[in-house]
């Protein structure tokens, strides 16, 4: 079996709600997913979430090699990569190739992915996620309804910019959760990096004042092994991080620093990165939990490792225009028995959307505040540009884009 070509499509998540985190929000609530498929001389094809990004300077190292060769395609993609870097949206761009030669060689086998790379148990523990900083009480518990209704006892919400807000919307969705059953609901709050060390310390010590905290995900910037050490001593909550790292390289000071107890990586890393990292993870004797919108990947290739602790589920729905071979179940993904990963994408579909990749949007989550790490009180009208009136924003930056669409993580 040889790799003959690739082709890229983009679609889109409807939330149907807004969505977003402490660096902005969403207000459609219409997220765009990258989508690469890698074709065959077989007439298989495999499939890969991930970015499009330099996807020509990259596929040139997999181009009419064997797809089941994938550990060592990996490290070829990479090191075609060096000298500008593999950093960034390109590392994703490797990840999401990864992905679909994993498919690829599974599929080649007949077996699901999870199966092939030596899964025994098809289900895989997921706590939700609604990426919904942009929700009031009423919609935060509204959506926190929908994931408990599927059996979902554990929770991460989205915050970092108000801790009165930020206790009170935990609350909210812990009563959501004891409602539906959880004995003692799993809590989580996700800052995505917008605090300082003090601000992070502070800030979580006052809501575990009321509110039992499972982690505290992303506190401080993503490379900061020391400030994240900080942290971790400073709370009782666990800290998770590491999903918007790339590469071991950038694990290694974190676990080496004592900075994280939950192990993240991201969908878009791609399997190969997910299970070394794992590896990695379980030689410190920590657990590992993916994140990401649609993490088919990791959720196959959790199911091999024996340090994985839960996974992040995001919407109920896959993007459109692509169909999965998995259920929501009892507070899980269960995965199927379709050969590889189990997706379907329908081409005609997307194609009919008329969507492309877009710069990052001023007033969304895909770019990081001004003041982010710089305020001495939490206050979302300094953080959030999403808060600003039109009117303050161009005021302010009167040179900056329109709104645009950006992937959400």
């Amino acid at each position: 079996m040889r790799i003959t070509g690739y082709r890229t499509l983009t679609t889109v998540q409807e939330w149907a709600r807004p969505v977003g985190d402490a660096n902005g929000v969403l207000a459609d609530g219409v997220t765009t997913v990258p989508v690469v498929l890698v074709d065959t001389d077989e007439g298989l094809t495999g499939v890969g979430i991930g970015s499009h990004f330099g996807i020509d300077a990259v596929f040139g190292a997999i181009d009419g090699e064997d797809p089941r060769s994938v550990t060592a395609l990996y490290d070829r993609m990479q090191r075609w990569a060096f000298k500008a870097g593999h950093g960034g949206a390109l590392f994703g761009t490797i990840g999401a190739l990864d992905t679909a030669l994993w498919d690829l060689k599974a599929q080649y086998a007949d077996e699901p992915l999870w199966r092939f790379l030596g899964g025994r148990d098809r289900v895989v523990p997921a706590y939700a996620s609604g990426l919904d900083i942009g929700l009031d009480d009423e919609g935060l518990a509204a959506a926190y309804r929908v994931y408990a209704e599927r059996g979902l006892r554990a929770a991460k919400l989205k915050g970092g910019l108000d801790v009165a807000a930020d206790r009170r919307r935990l609350g909210i969705v812990r009563d959501v959760l004891a409602e539906a059953g959880a004995a003692r609901p799993g809590l989580m709050l996700d800052a995505n990096e917008t605090w300082s060390r003090k601000e992070a310390v502070r800030h979580v010590r006052e809501i575990e004042t009321t509110v039992d905290l499972a982690w505290i995900e992303e506190p401080v910037r993503r490379w900061d092994a020391e400030g994240l050490a900080v942290v971790q001593r400073g709370v009782r909550a666990a800290v998770a991080t590491g999903e918007n790292l790339t590469g071991l390289e950038q694990f290694r000071p974190l676990l080496a620093a004592g900075g994280v107890d939950v192990v993240q990586t991201s969908a878009v890393g791609g399997v190969t990165h997910f299970l070394r990292v794992a590896a990695l993870a379980h030689a410190f004797d920590l657990p590992v939990s993916p994140i990401g919108n649609a993490p088919v990947g990791l959720l196959h290739a959790a199911t091999s490792v024996p340090n994985h602790l839960v996974s992040e589920l995001q919407d109920l729905r896959p993007p459109v225009g692509v169909t999965a071979d998995l259920d929501i179940e009892d507070g899980a993904f269960v995965l199927g028995d379709s050969p590889g990963l189990g997706l379907r994408v329908h081409e005609g579909v997307i194609a009919g959307l008329g969507h492309e990749p877009r710069p990052a949007d001023p007033a969304g989550p895909g770019v990081r505040p001004a003041r982010a790490g710089l305020r001495l009180l939490a206050n979302a009208l300094q953080g959030n540009a999403s808060d600003r009136s039109p009117a303050r924003r161009e005021m302010e930056d009167p040179e900056a884009p329109p709104a645009r669409r950006v992937p959400v993580t």
